[in-house]
């Protein structure tokens, strides 16, 4: 395809992102969702936090429904699903047909999950339309530049989740070596200081808890 525009690498960058987003905070909500219908009042207000979202919610039941599907929400689930598809969208030259209609089943199943008082089991297709997006994106998506930026904001997003969820220390490691193989792959310019840093903290701190705050905000100058 030749040198991918500044715009275009925008969009494959923050289609990794916003796809892993949604796959990443569906997986940690359903781990949540019992506890938050069985449980007192107010539990989500540590999962706003660890996320850095407003804690805009007034009880358990408003908050599974305006965090997951709330359109006036910029912080709920569909909104970022939403954002995917936008991104997808321009760049469907870049996916081809094929990769494309997976995010819009995606969007299609969110949407009408929104009827449903039980989601859970109908969210699961949306897990799955975006795990047939990546695979058939490594099938179908011819340009390995295009394929390596998509990659590059998908574990950007994922390090940047599972570190405010405070993961197990190998899992962030290796999702550390994942990032740092595709970008050795692009031609993207970033950090380097970043990125080592953000090795330390990960790999080589006895307790990376600590450094929380300090690998997040690594993480979110790698790239600017």
């Amino acid at each position: 395809m030749g040198v991918i525009s500044i715009e275009k690498v925008d969009h494959l960058y923050w289609l990794g992102r916003y796809t892993e987003r949604v796959y990443t905070t569906l997986r940690i909500f359903f781990h949540i969702y019992d506890r938050l219908i069985e449980q007192p009042e107010g539990l989500y207000a540590e999962y706003c936090e660890r996320l850095n979202i407003p804690d805009i919610y007034s009880s358990n039941r408003q908050f599974v429904q305006s965090y997951l599907f709330g359109e006036d929400n910029p912080d709920s689930v569909l909104s970022n699903m939403k954002r995917a598809y936008d991104n997808a969208v321009v760049l469907r030259d870049e996916l081809s047909t094929t990769v494309l209609s997976y995010v819009q089943l995606a969007l299609d199943t969110f949407e009408s999950c929104r009827k449903t008082t039980a989601p859970l089991l109908e969210l699961q297709q949306v897990l799955d339309d975006l795990l047939a997006f990546w695979g058939s994106a490594d099938d179908y998506v011819e340009d390995e530049d295009c394929r390596n930026i998509m990659k590059c904001g998908k574990y950007v997003e994922r390090l940047d989740l599972c570190i405010r969820m405070d993961y197990h220390a190998k899992y962030l490691e290796r999702e550390y070596r994942k990032l740092c193989n595709r970008i050795g792959r692009t031609n993207l310019n970033y950090r380097e200081e970043n990125l080592k840093r953000l090795e330390d903290i990960l790999i080589h701190e006895s307790d990376p808890v600590k450094y929380r705050q300090e690998a997040l905000c690594c993480l979110g100058g790698l790239f600017q």
